[in-house]
């Protein structure tokens, strides 16, 4: 599926929103006066200058949560669903503006920006329906003397920061539960897509949200500005979506107020093709579970696994997709695949390619880095990566998806658990664990390996595990708690133990 944006109507979208900071239901200039631009990643060209807060704007920002907490958590269950219902609405009734904004800033293809934008929104419909099912316990000490009365109530206020990479749903996965649980927030979207989160903003104070539960400070200097929340004392929670290294960081300023944490953070995902696979199913899968965003996405396939048995059809009818792929700008009518977010990106891309190939890799399609503005790498396939390749332990964050052989061949290769055993090896041999896929035929080879793979998720014959009601999140070094899903409004509540003494009759 295709489709197009025209450049005036998404200029036209994006001079109507408001890039100041939005702090206790006000639209402000930063203290200083101080803004930074942003840029299409497809042209270079500027979109607009967003307010560039500061430690005194994050300082303003937070106390306003704070002050706002006890009346936010104190409104009705039902009165948060619907504010949440309404912002789900308001999302939908806007998609095409919503994504004509995202694929400007962030270079996504438009079709694929409206897909995030359904996505996105179902957040909030989740939680809207999650707002009034908060539960408790109420029981009688064993010995009968008292009454055991457990309730769960709203964290507190919460640092809330999202990555560049899905501008609309990373918000969304965050504001929804938070606002159902009855918290207030401070939210930092990333500097280089704000103006996504500044019309998520606008559209939840449309839909009714009150001021000050919601205050919003974008700026150049991410550091500063968490930072001073971080150590503030006053936020109680901090939910962050980015780099493990950044997350280790932010653990350690949590340590220092014992606050509660949501780490959503790096991934190196294995895809594992089965001897057995239906290969032009895992075809289907590698393509989604790779080139979603371009590659750039946690749950991206970092590295490839395919059987020796099927290694040469799985290669050469990837290889047919992959080089089949339209390139350009993400506006635009038949693009398939956008620009990377910054010339930064390319240049990891492009060591990380070559550093493959120095060690052996064969470059099938792809490889090269084309001349022209924006910031575009095609997709390329390497096979016979070499397990040192710097690719290998690194999430590659852009369109490149590397192939290793593993097992023995023949035709009858796979059937005894020897390869299976190689492979688990290979996929579990990173720090992180975020969400493995698997491809075969077999139930109990399903069965088995999804239990032994070191990740939080698993997809089975689908190259998608992302969805708003399955509870998102990673093992190992990719992070704590879940987004989504049942458990997600539980990062956002603690509980609450009240015990009273049975009258004696």
């Amino acid at each position: 599926m295709t489709a197009t944006i025209s450049p005036t109507a998404a200029a036209q979208v994006i001079s109507r929103i408001h890039t100041d900071l939005f702090i206790d239901g006000r639209w402000s200039p930063a203290a200083s006066g101080a803004t930074f631009t942003v840029e299409n990643p497809a042209t270079g060209e500027a979109l607009a200058e967003v307010a560039d807060g500061s430690a005194d704007d994050a300082r303003r920002a937070l106390q306003t949560a704070a002050d706002h907490q006890a009346a936010w958590a104190a409104t009705s269950p039902r009165s948060r669903s619907e504010i949440l219902y309404r912002a789900y609405q308001l999302i939908i009734d806007r998609t095409d503006e919503i994504a004509s904004v995202m694929t400007a800033e962030m270079g996504k293809p438009f079709a694929e920006a409206r897909g995030e934008v359904a996505y996105g929104a179902e957040f909030f419909r989740w939680f809207a329906e999650e707002a009034v099912r908060i539960g408790g316990d109420h029981t009688v000490t064993g010995d009968g003397a008292n009454r055991v009365v457990v309730s769960k109530q709203p964290v507190g206020p919460c640092i809330l920061v999202t990555p560049w990479n899905f501008p609309l749903a990373m918000g969304t996965r965050k504001i929804g539960p938070a606002v159902a649980a009855g918290c207030t927030m401070v939210f930092k979207p990333a500097e280089l897509t704000p103006l996504t989160a500044l019309l998520l903003t606008e559209i939840l104070a449309e839909a009714g949200l009150p001021d000050g539960v919601l205050n919003v400070v974008t700026t150049s200097d991410p550091g500063t500005v968490v930072g001073e929340w971080m150590t503030s004392g006053k936020a109680r929670k901090v939910s962050f979506t980015g780099s493990t290294e950044v997350g280790k960081i932010l653990l350690g300023q949590a340590a220092g107020t014992v606050m509660r944490t949501s780490m959503e953070l790096g991934g190196n995902a294995p895809f594992i093709v089965c001897a057995d696979a239906d290969v032009d199913r895992a075809i289907e899968g590698v393509m989604v579970a790779k080139m979603r965003n371009m590659g750039q996405a946690c749950t991206a396939a970092n590295r490839i696994f395919v059987h020796r048995s099927v290694l040469d059809e799985f290669t050469e009818k990837l290889s047919a997709r992959m080089g089949g792929l339209v390139v350009g700008d993400g506006g635009q009518d038949g693009t398939q695949v956008g620009p990377l977010v910054e010339e930064k990106a390319v240049d990891k891309v492009t060591t990380l390619v070559s550093d493959a190939v120095e060690r052996g890799a064969r470059i099938v399609c792809g490889g090269e880095r084309p001349d022209g503005a924006g910031h575009f790498y095609p997709p390329t396939v390497l096979t016979d990566v070499d397990a040192a390749a710097d690719l290998m332990h690194t999430e590659i964050f852009g369109p490149v998806a590397a192939i290793i052989p593993f097992g023995a061949d023949g035709a009858d290769a796979g059937a005894g658990s020897s390869d299976d055993e190689e492979v688990v090896r290979l996929a579990n041999d990173t720090t992180w664990g975020l969400v493995g896929y698997l491809f075969t035929r077999d139930i109990d080879r399903a069965d088995r390996l999804s239990t032994q793979l070191e990740v939080g998720m698993v997809g089975v014959n689908t190259g998608l595990v992302s969805n708003p009601a399955a509870p998102f999140g990673g093992v190992k070094q990719s992070g704590l708690g879940r987004e989504g899903g049942r458990l997600g409004i539980e990062e956002f509540l603690d509980v609450k133990y009240i015990a009273r003494p049975i009258p004696t009759p």
